[in-house]
């Protein structure tokens, strides 16, 4: 075979010859796309399964003017409120959980085995006399609703709020104007106190419940002696039955989701915020970011918990502010802040016109009973007199 013929030979056998490494290249490429593809399938199976596939973009900011103007576009008009200790801190009621300000970091003199221990439903019964000492200090009438309480209760008289769940005990937002019907509490009230006994059960007033704490009694039940507590839930026992039955209802039905003063640490309270349809926007007016996403589902880029600030994020706004400012700032936003402002001063005023005029009357009432008692002596001494 001569040389040409060789090297002619040479060329048809590297032109059919596969290009392996163009092969190789192109055989990765394809295993990315497969995988990219089962991830999002796997994705997509368990959004559709679990419910956490994302909704509608609602919001046109992700801020809070975004929110109001959400709330003025005429299409918000179901309201829920997620309420914790923190809209009650400017009242003078401390939270739980703050490092040195909290409650928990303040209960030494108790001498607890563990600060949560006060709240304790099985301690309590073997030793009440530490929650009803706390209980003299921070019992509701001593303090007045906040800038926050009063929001709630204006979203109220426009036709907005839909439900306020709260975990505070303070019954604040009875006294700013909410009635039963407007509030789940959640981890219950002072409103009304109950035997503790499985066979009794007696109900007693917060008026009677009053008198005892104050007088320094430990409640005891007028029927079968036991413990009478206030119907707050403590670790331990049940939430009302109420909070499961409204959640079911209300949650589906939310135009616009506003958590405030909360750490969402507490379950089942925290696990609210998913409940909420999958394009209904979450406000978030704290001092600090919370109730985000936990790890796994992050991965997986589901968005049952907050998410403010990933790429993903559709939906969810927070406001870093104390709660009071939080809501100033969105009242001057939708043109509310000066009504809000004059609400809070002509409350405020009221409540102080009432404790006025209840100190006068036990003042009357103690000046009365003390010239009462003079004249008695008096009336004994002349009668020695005469003897």
């Amino acid at each position: 075979m001569s040389e040409s013929q060789e090297q002619a030979k040479r060329a048809e056998e590297e032109t059919d010859t596969p290009d392996l490494e163009g092969e190789s290249d192109d055989s990765s490429d394809e295993g990315e796309a497969c995988g990219d593809s089962e991830m999002d399938f796997l994705r997509n199976l368990f959004s559709r399964t679990l419910g956490l596939s994302p909704g509608e973009k609602v919001l046109d900011e992700l801020s809070l003017e975004g929110v109001a103007r959400y709330m003025q576009s005429g299409k918000c008009k179901s309201i829920i409120c997620m309420v914790g200790a923190g809209i009650s801190t400017s009242a003078g009621i401390p939270d739980f959980r703050s490092p040195g300000t909290g409650l928990y970091a303040n209960l030494q003199k108790y001498s607890l085995p563990y600060p949560e221990a006060i709240f304790q439903i099985d301690y309590f019964k073997k030793h009440p006399e530490p929650f009803f000492a706390l209980a003299r200090e921070l019992y509701p009438g001593q303090f007045k609703p906040t800038v926050c309480h009063y929001f709630i209760r204006m979203l109220k008289d426009k036709g907005l709020l839909r439900r306020c769940y709260s975990q505070n005990i303070d019954t604040l937002e009875r006294v700013a104007g909410l009635q039963g019907e407007d509030l789940v509490e959640a981890h219950g009230t002072f409103h009304t106190s109950h035997c503790v006994s499985f066979f009794c059960r007696k109900e007693y007033t917060m008026e009677w419940m009053k008198e005892k704490i104050f007088s320094e009694d430990i409640p005891k039940c007028e029927a079968c002696n036991n413990l009478v507590k206030p119907d707050i839930v403590f670790f331990g026992e049940n939430l009302p039955s109420r909070f499961f039955s409204s959640m079911k209802q209300d949650f589906p039905n939310c135009d616009l989701l506003i958590i405030m003063g909360t750490s969402l640490q507490v379950q089942p309270f925290a696990s609210l915020v998913s409940r909420v349809p999958n394009s209904c926007p979450r406000l978030l007016i704290n001092l600090e970011k919370t109730g985000q996403s936990d790890f796994a589902s992050s991965l997986l880029g589901f968005g049952g918990g907050m998410d403010f600030d990933s790429d993903k994020a559709y939906r969810d706004v927070a406001h870093l502010s104390t709660c009071d400012d939080g809501c100033l700032a969105l009242a001057d936003l939708l043109g509310w802040k000066v009504e809000l402002e004059e609400l809070v001063k002509r409350e405020h005023a009221l409540i102080d016109s009432r404790d006025a005029k209840k100190k006068g009357e036990k003042s009357s009432q103690s000046s009365g009973a003390t010239e009462k008692a003079k004249g008695a002596e008096s009336e004994a001494g002349k009668s020695d007199k005469t003897e």
